[in-house]
C-alpha cells in the first residue's frame, strides 16, 4: 500500500505541484509567455518531471544493505513510471482548449482503466507461464529451453500489452512478480542459477544502453544553437524546473509517510523521518523516461521551435544535473541515515540468494516458517528478519490460500512434483 500509495497518487500530486508552479513562475519570474506555452504545455512539463528514474536510483543503492529502501524506491518507480505515461498520454489526447467535469472523469476513467488492465494483463500472463512450464515436460531436461521458455513468455506479457495500447511497464512488472514466485521454482536448478545471472546481466547491459542514450542526447547541437543567444533564460528555466521537482517531491513523500504511519500500530512498520528523507531524495533523479517524454513532446510540431529547444536542453540540463549531482550523493547519504547494522551483513552472507522479489515477498512468503503460539513477538525491523518471523497480518490469510488453491496449479516453492533431472525439495534443503 505505501508503494501504490507513493507511485500513483504521489506521482498525481507531484504532476499538479510542477505543473502549476511553472504556469505562474515561469510566467512572472521569467516572462516566458513569449515562447507562447500553452496549457497542454505546462500540464506536460508537470507530466515529464514528475517521471523518477528508479534505474539512476537503484544503481546507487544496495539491495542486501538497505533491503525496504531498494523494495520502496523499486516499486514506486515501477508505478510512477506508468503513471507518468499515462498522464502524458492523456494530456496529448484529450482537448485541453474547453476543460469541464467530463473531461476530468474521463480522464480518471482512462487512468483506472489503463492500471486495472495492465495489472490483470501481466498477472494472467505470469500463471500461464507456470502453468505452461510446470506442465510441459519437453524441456524439463534441457535448460536451454526452459531459459528461454521464460524469457519468451516475459516478453510476451510486455508484447501484448502493447498491441493492447497499455503500459507495457506496468504489465511486465506484475508478470515478474508472479513468475518469481511460481514460475522461477518450476525449472530444474540448473535453469534457476542460469535465469537468475542472465536476466542481471541483461539488466546491466540495458541500464548502460539507457545512461549511453541520454548521453547522446545531450549532445544534440542543433537545439543548444538555438538557445546560445539567451545562456542566462535557460541556465534560470532549469533551476526553476529543479527546484520544482525537489518541491513537488517533499509534498508528497512526507505527508503520505505521515498518513501511512497513522495506520500502523508496530514502530517497526512506521517510516521514520530518516528513511523519509532518504525515499525523498532517491526519488529526484530524472532520465531516459523524462528525456523521451520531453523529445515526443516538444518535436511533434517543429523541433527548431526556439520553445521546444528551451525545452529540451532544459530537460536534458535537469536529467543530467540530477542524475551526476544527487546520484553521487545518494549513496554516502543513506550510509550517514540509515548506517547498516552489524549483524546484518553476517545475516545476508549465510542466507541463500534468491530473485530480487523483495516488494512481495512479506505477501507471498510460503508460510513455512511457524507462527507464535499466542505470545506477543515484536515486530522484526529488517525485511529479512519478516520472512523468518511472519505475523498474522494480510499475508497468513494470502498463504493459505495460494498453499490450499494457487500452488497446487501453478507450482511454485514445494509444490513441484519429482521429475529425474530437476531440483528435489529432500535433496536441496535451501528452497525449501
Amino acid at each position: 500500500m505505501t508503494i501504490m500509495l507513493f507511485g500513483a497518487v504521489g506521482t498525481l500530486i507531484s504532476f499538479f505541484i510542477i505543473s502549476l508552479g511553472a504556469m505562474y513562475i515561469l510566467n512572472k519570474l521569467l516572462n516566458i509567455s513569449a515562447l507562447e506555452m500553452s496549457l497542454g504545455d505546462y500540464l506536460a512539463i508537470g507530466a515529464i518531471f514528475s517521471a523518477t528514474d528508479s534505474v539512476c536510483t537503484l544503481q546507487v543503492l544496495n539491495q542486501d544493505e538497505t533491503p525496504l529502501l531498494y523494495s520502496v524506491v523499486f516499486g514506486e518507480g515501477v508505478v510512477n513510471d506508468a503513471t507518468s505515461v499515462v498522464l502524458f498520454n492523456a494530456i496529448q489526447s484529450f482537448d485541453l482548449s474547453n476543460i469541464n467535469s467530463k473531461t476530468a472523469f474521463q480522464f480518471i476513467g482512462n487512468f483506472l482503466y489503463l492500471f486495472i488492465s495492465s495489472t490483470l494483463l501481466g498477472v494472467l500472463a505470469g500463471l500461464l507461464s507456470a502453468y505452461i512450464i510446470k506442465k510441459l515436460y519437453f524441456g524439463r531436461h534441457s535448460t536451454d529451453r526452459e531459459v528461454a521458455l521464460m524469457m519468451l513468455m516475459a516478453y510476451f506479457s510486455y508484447m501484448l500489452a502493447e498491441l493492447c495500447n497499455l503500459s507495457a511497464i506496468l504489465t511486465v512488472f506484475f508478470c515478474g512478480i508472479v513468475m518469481s514466485h511460481y514460475t522461477w521454482h518450476n525449472v530444474t536448478e540448473s535453469s534457476r542459477v542460469t535465469t537468475k545471472h542472465t536476466f542481471a546481466t541483461l539488466s546491466f547491459v540495458a541500464e548502460i544502453f539507457i545512461f549511453l542514450y541520454v548521453g547522446m542526447d545531450a549532445l544534440d547541437i542543433e537545439r543548444w544553437k538555438l538557445v546560445s543567444d539567451s545562456p542566462a533564460k535557460s541556465v534560470k528555466l532549469s533551476s526553476i524546473l529543479l527546484g520544482l521537482v525537489l518541491l513537488g517531491r517533499a509534498a508528497f513523500v512526507f505527508p503520505l509517510s505521515f498518513l501511512s504511519n497513522l495506520t500502523k500500530k508496530s514502530k517497526y512498520d512506521k517510516i521514520d523521518w530518516k528513511q523519509q528523507i532518504t525515499i525523498w531524495w532517491a526519488g529526484l533523479m530524472r532520465g531516459a523516461v523524462s528525456m523521451a517524454l520531453a523529445y515526443n513532446k516538444f518535436t511533434q510540431s517543429d523541433a527548431k521551435l526556439r520553445k521546444n529547444a528551451f525545452m529540451i536542453t532544459s530537460t536534458i540540463t535537469v536529467v543530467l544535473f540530477s542524475t551526476m549531482v544527487f546520484g553521487l550523493i545518494t549513496k554516502p547519504l543513506v550510509r550517514y541515515l540509515l548506517p547498516s547494522p552489524k549483524h546484518f551483513t553476517s545475516m545476508t552472507s549465510s542466507e541463500p540468494s534468491s530473485p530480487k522479489s523483495f516488494i512481495i515477498e512479506p505477501l507471498l512468503s510460503n508460510g513455512q516458517c511457524s507462527e507464535s503460539n499466542g505470545q506477543n513477538v515484536p515486530r522484526p525491523s529488517s525485511l529479512r528478519m519478516l520472512l523468518t518471523t511472519p505475523s498474522r497480518s494480510v499475508h497468513h490469510y494470502w498463504r493459505k490460500f495460494d498453499d490450499s488453491f494457487m500452488r497446487p496449479v501453478f507450482g511454485g516453492r514445494g509444490f513441484v512434483p519429482f521429475v529425474p533431472g530437476s531440483p528435489t525439495e529432500r535433496d536441496n534443503p535451501q528452497w525449501r
